[in-house]
Order: structure tokens, then sequence, then C-alpha cells
């Protein structure tokens, strides 16, 4: 499975090279299977900050350190994410790899300008999030979890809605709707999906 991850994993900075994108000034990254077998693709963490990349930035009261650059990157993919068609890795393994880019350790607008400029170079569907069910169907295989969930959200303006096992108990104070900017409505109980 390691090897198989590694050998996507070349093809995809080659591809990423090809269209200009130079992987080697971003330091050292390595990439390897998750040990937990997570809800989630992958993930990227990131240490050694690069000093020059720097900056302060005033939350309210606060001033946080932050970093636009980093020298090391950790990228884990979850062991089912490679059971997928070959394109979906790839589509996993270069979300990751956008995050090892200045700028782009969250899902901000540099990481939407990269993720939109490599979707319309090679046709991938590089988001935020993905869809599990919709990517084992892709693959031809048969989806067949059945999660229990805690809360059900909902806009309250345009009626987006999701699950989730847990949240913060300053949720609705926290976050706003991403496709219409209004307040979310929470509901405690038990969903299976």
């Amino acid at each position: 499975m390691e090897q198989k991850l590694i050998k996507i994993y070349e093809q995809s900075i080659q591809e990423l090279e090809s269209i200009g994108i130079d992987i080697k000034e971003l330091g050292k990254i390595d990439i390897s299977v998750s040990k937990r077998n997570n809800k989630r693709y992958g993930c990227c963490k990131q240490e050694s900050p690069d000093e020059l990349s720097k900056y302060t930035e005033k939350i309210g009261n606060k001033k946080i350190i932050r970093y636009r650059k980093f020298n090391k990157h950790h990228i884990e993919i979850s062991p089912w994410v490679l059971e997928l068609d070959e394109k979906i890795i790839k589509n996993t393994i270069i979300h990751e790899v956008i995050h090892c880019l200045p700028n782009c350790n969250n899902h901000g607008k540099e990481f939407q300008k990269y993720a939109r400029y490599i979707n319309e170079k090679f046709g991938y569907n590089i988001s935020r999030v993905g869809n599990k069910k919709e990517d084992y169907e892709k693959s031809n295989i048969e989806y067949n979890e059945k999660e229990k969930y805690n809360y059900y959200i909902k806009c309250t303006k345009c009626g987006q809605s999701f699950f989730r096992k847990r949240i913060d108990k300053h949720f609705v104070q926290k976050y706003r709707c991403g496709k219409c900017g209004a307040k979310f409505k929470v509901e405690k109980g038990e969903w299976k999906r």
C-alpha cells in the first residue's frame, strides 16, 4: 500500500511541475499512509517554520504569530482512500501538497487559487471537502457505511444542511453558511446516514 502511494505521489509531483508549480522549493515533504482509518481523506502537518515568512495577525485584543511558509511537511493519506480510483487518490494527494505551498496552510483564497488552476489543467475536483459516497461510486466500490451523528445542522436562509458527530459549544456563534453567510440552526438527536 505504501509503494502504491509513493508511486502515485511521484506522478502527482510530475504533473504539478509540468504546469510550473515547483515542489523542490517547498522544503522536505514526507508522505505516508495514516495509521488510523480516519473519516478524512488526508492531512498535512507542517513544522520548522521559515522565520523569514513570519508575520503577526491581530485578532481582537490578541496578537498571533503566523508563518506563510514551512520547511517540513508531513502528509498522511487514509488507507481507505488507496482503495479508490487512481484519479481520486491523485486528487487527494494534490490537495494535501497544495497545503505545503506558501500561504496555503488553510483553505483560504491562495489555496482556492491553486485548486482552481490545477482543476482547469488536469480535470481534477480539488475542493475543501470530498464526498466519500460519490468517490466510492466513481470507483465502482460498494459504499455501505452507516454512521451515527449527534447533530443536524441547517442554514436558516438557504437550507444547506449537514451532520456532525460533535461540535464546538459555540458553533452557531463562530460559523456561518459558506453559500449565503446566514446563521446555522443546530438540532441535537441521533441520525444515521
